[in-house]
């Protein structure tokens, strides 16, 4: 492995301490260096120091020589952050030098190592990873591998690891069938978050068309009048609510027995806009407006209709602030995180 060596600064004092690996190779290094970077080295150098003229001696097993030489590089290097070169250089090594930062309480490097980890996860490593962060108690590793275990499954499912987990290591393996059927309840509920901001930011269009189409001021002219011209509104929805409104005023079969779906969605849309209309009776000229306003004042509408209506209100609300040629800064970001917030959850 090549990396820049961190020993420079210490070539003038004479190294007092080794590091033993599973190898039996052994590295020269200070002990006052290692103690102040690790507690747990700390300790180690300091039961092995007893003793007059013993040979300071430290075994760090379990990895390869690479990972240790790496290790104590960055104990030397005293960084908080990694530099690109040097992570490049340790290559495939960062696994081990997570559970070498782990075991020896490094926090600044086990974060590092962390990082580095999860940047190169590929899906044949995910099961050896998900359990590596496991052990090593690394929340953001375990997050990633659960991730993407559970979006690239069936490549996954072809890994070594993946294959040992079933053989060998069933709390492993319902482990991570239970990550992925909360992934999958996961996605189902944000889906079904989704459409429903969907279809309340469309009713919310639908009311403002409602509105435009029915003007207030009894002498203003009524929008989208002409029904060849394009509606100068951006986003109407004004042609679309004229067809149904044609199909309503001159369909048999609403007032009879079963009625007819078009009008009956005709009719809810009357109902949703008497629930958000704050016009005077007299002002309003949207279609039984009045009409559902005094039925609402007489009878209790349901829990579901009053939530749909909270958030119509709302999804209309926004819609109107963003659309303003000043839009204070905190509402652009409101909308805009209301607007992509399906996106975001994926």
């Amino acid at each position: 492995m090549t990396i820049c060596a961190g020993f420079d600064s210490y070539r003038a004092s004479p190294a007092d301490m080794r590091v033993v690996t599973s190898d039996g190779q052994s590295i020269a290094a200070h002990s006052y260096v290692l103690a102040s970077a690790s507690p747990v080295l700390e300790r180690m150098i300091d039961r092995a120091q007893r003793g007059w003229g013993a040979e300071c001696t430290i075994p760090v097993l379990g990895v390869s020589f690479d990972a240790v030489h790496a290790f104590i590089h960055f104990l030397y290097s005293s960084k908080s952050k990694v530099v690109p070169a040097e992570e490049e250089a340790v290559g495939a090594n960062w696994a081990q030098l997570l559970a070498l930062a782990h075991a020896y309480r490094v926090g600044w490097l086990k974060r590092a190592a962390e990082a580095a980890v999860s940047a190169r996860l590929t899906p044949e490593r995910a099961v050896d990873m998900l359990k590596l962060a496991r052990l090593c108690d690394a929340p953001r590793l375990y997050m990633r591998c659960a991730r993407l275990a559970a979006k690239e499954f069936a490549s996954v499912e072809q890994s070594d690891g993946w294959r040992f987990a079933r053989r060998h290591d069933a709390a492993l393996e319902l482990e991570l069938l239970t990550l992925l059927e909360d992934a999958d309840q996961r996605n189902e509920r944000w889906a079904r978050e989704r459409a429903a901001q969907e279809a309340c930011r469309q009713l919310g269009e639908a009311m403002a068309s409602l509105e435009h189409i029915f003007p207030g001021d009894s002498g203003a002219k009524a929008g989208c009048a002409d029904a060849d011209a394009p509606c100068a509104r951006a986003g109407c929805t004004c042609r679309g609510l004229q067809v149904l409104m044609r199909h309503f005023a001159t369909c048999p079969k609403k007032m009879a027995p079963g009625g007819c779906a078009r009008c009956k969605r005709m009719l809810q849309l009357f109902r949703l806009h008497a629930s958000v209309c704050d016009r005077p009776d007299r002002a309003c000229r949207v279609p039984l407006c009045s009409h559902f306003k005094a039925k609402a004042q007489t009878g209790k509408a349901d829990k579901t209709w009053r939530l749909l209506v909270k958030k119509v209100t709302r999804a209309k609300v926004m819609s109107s602030l963003a659309e303003r040629k000043v839009v204070p800064e905190v509402v652009a970001e409101s909308w805009a995180r209301y607007s992509r917030r399906g996106a975001k959850l994926r």
